[in-house]
């Protein structure tokens, strides 16, 4: 078999008539499977020059520390809540004698391919990755878990292939938020969002949705809006006013939206929060630069970013089976400022 064409542990499954777990739990020594058993799926890799994790083999065998790097894939760098995930990810990653290598999708899933295929090459330990806008298949991923190489998605996660996870608890988040705004008088709550097809702009829908049935409001189609940016926002919002039966509030996906939509109904005249009140999600420095300051949803993206990397190097340092999925969710809490009554 060729460089190219590699050994996986499916491979390996599929020749000795076993399960991936298996094979995996082997390959990482653990206690689970029998003594003899593990020497002979060991022996099998060896002999075909497999190794699951080459660092993290190191790392089990040597005293001397390899070069330690862990690949990062960011979907952005404009928005404040992925610069500090990053912060995040390297200060726990340096902090454990790990450095890391950042790469930017650009919200593309075939440059999120490239990434990962050179991640692959450069034989990174494993990757904290964020998944792009577009991404619907998922081989790119599958293919690193499939040589040894751990995975560890954070915000936008993927449902297409069985890795570790962390988040914010999106859903709380967003229905804490609109409760708020009911709270403070709003009946007309208007929602803008990102894509349905990620699992966060689901999870916020929902929890925005289970808000209003919760007080007795009614959903409307009406006053929802695919709209994650503040270009997109301030041109959308004036649309909602146009009629006698218009938002009293609005619930935005991310902070950048819900500036959209505070800058576009103070040209049009209305008063915030008087009139209307607004809400974001993320807490990022831009919360604090508008006029008034921006009432939102604080994500904690360091915190993000420490247990990824947590997450992370134990499965390549041996203390966590490769196959071990785990999802860790992050807290989010309520920022009121300004722009809610």
């Amino acid at each position: 078999m060729s460089e190219a064409q590699m050994m996986t542990m499916k491979d390996i499954a599929r020749e000795l008539g076993i399960s991936v777990s298996t094979v995996s739990r082997a390959l990482s020594d653990s206690p689970r499977i029998s003594a003899e058993r593990r020497r002979m799926i060991q022996q099998f890799a060896r002999e075909h020059n497999f190794y699951p994790n080459a660092i993290g083999e190191a790392l089990r065998r040597s005293r001397t520390m390899p070069s330690k790097v862990i690949g990062v894939i960011v979907p952005e760098f404009t928005h404040y809540y992925f610069s500090s995930i990053l912060t995040g990810i390297e200060e726990a990653a340096m902090s454990r004698g790990y450095y890391i290598m950042v790469a930017l999708s650009n919200e593309q899933y075939e440059r999120e391919a490239r990434i990962c295929e050179m991640f692959h090459r450069q034989k990174v330990c494993g990757v904290i990755v964020s998944q792009a806008k577009d991404t619907k298949n998922y081989d790119h991923f599958q293919k690193l878990i499939d040589t040894g190489i751990p995975i560890v998605f954070y915000d936008r996660i993927c449902t297409g292939v069985n890795a570790s996870l962390v988040v914010v608890d999106d859903y709380m988040g967003a229905f804490n938020a609109v409760s708020y705004l009911f709270d403070t008088g709003c009946r007309r709550i208007a929602f803008f969002g990102s894509p349905m097809q990620l699992e966060i702009s689901k999870n916020r829908f929902n929890g925005y949705k289970d808000a209003l049935l919760k007080h007795g409001l009614p959903f409307e189609e009406r006053f929802v809006r695919i709209c994650d940016n503040r270009q997109d926002a301030e041109i959308m919002a004036p649309d909602l006013f146009d009629g006698d039966y218009y938002p009293d509030a609005f619930f935005a996906v991310n902070d950048d939206t819900a500036i959209g939509i505070l800058y576009t109904v103070k040209r049009m005249g209305l008063r915030v929060p008087e009139d209307i009140s607004i809400c974001g999600f993320t807490n990022g420095q831009r919360a604090v630069a508008c006029d008034p300051m921006l009432t939102t949803v604080e994500q904690r993206g360091r915190r993000v970013g420490e247990e990824a990397v947590e997450i992370l190097v134990d499965k390549v340092e041996g203390r966590s089976p490769l196959d071990k999925v785990e999802k860790r969710v992050v807290r989010t809490r309520l920022i009121i400022r300004g722009t809610t009554r």
